[in-house]
Parts: structure tokens; C-alpha cells; sequence
């Protein structure tokens, strides 16, 4: 199923995502300041294009000032557009799969400083 899941969201979000978080990450790292959000986006772009399988480990402790920064400036807005997303893919009982990944999505784009998956 995994492989599957993983398959069909690809075609349909994985890589019109991949393609915009490699996008804004390389805006972020034309700057010097930036580059510690452009590489967050590059984490973003991974977890994008294959979600089903993985496990989101938030660590808020590791860097709490940047993921202050990051939650303030534009985290919250990115996790309601992935809740959002989530909650149509719910709309449908074949959604469910899916609208977890946008829930995952969701916690990964709150806190992206020091969490792994």
C-alpha cells in the first residue's frame, strides 16, 4: 500500500509540490540569511514527493529561535493550507490515506527546525 499511496500522490500533489518547495528554498538560499529557511524547504520538498511511510519526529527544542521565526513569518500559514487540504481529502473514504499525508505535511511545516522523518 505504501508504494501505491505513494505512487498516486506523487502524480497528483507530490510533484507540483516538490517542484514549488525546491523553488522558494532556492529564493531563500540566494541569500546568505536565508539558506537555514531554504534548507527547511529542501526538508519540505523531500517529505512532499514520497509522505506515505514516514514518521514526522518534531524537536522544538533543537533551534527554538528559528522555528519561532518560521512559525511566526510563515509556518501557521502553510500548516492551514495543508489542514485544508486535509480536510477535503477526509471529504472521501478514499481520501483518508491521503488527507493523513497533508496532516503530516502540516506538522513538518509547523516546526521544521530539528525534526527528522
Amino acid at each position: 500500500m505504501k508504494i501505491l499511496g505513494n505512487l498516486i500522490w506523487f502524480v497528483i500533489v507530490g510533484i507540483l509540490s516538490f517542484i514549488i518547495w525546491v523553488f522558494i528554498g532556492i529564493l531563500w538560499c540566494v541569500t546568505i540569511i536565508g539558506i537555514p529557511f531554504g534548507k527547511q524547504c529542501f526538508k519540505l520538498a523531500g517529505l512532499t514527493c514520497f509522505p506515505f511511510g514516514k514518521e514526522v519526529k518534531t524537536d522544538f527544542d533543537s533551534h527554538p529561535v528559528a522555528n519561532i521565526i518560521w512559525l511566526i513569518l510563515f509556518g501557521w500559514e502553510i500548516a492551514v493550507g495543508y489542514v485544508v487540504a486535509g480536510l477535503f481529502f477526509y471529504i472521501t473514504i478514499i481520501g483518508i490515506p491521503f488527507g493523513k499525508q497533508c496532516f503530516k505535511l502540516a506538522t513538518l511545516s509547523l516546526l521544521p527546525f530539528g525534526s527528522k522523518y
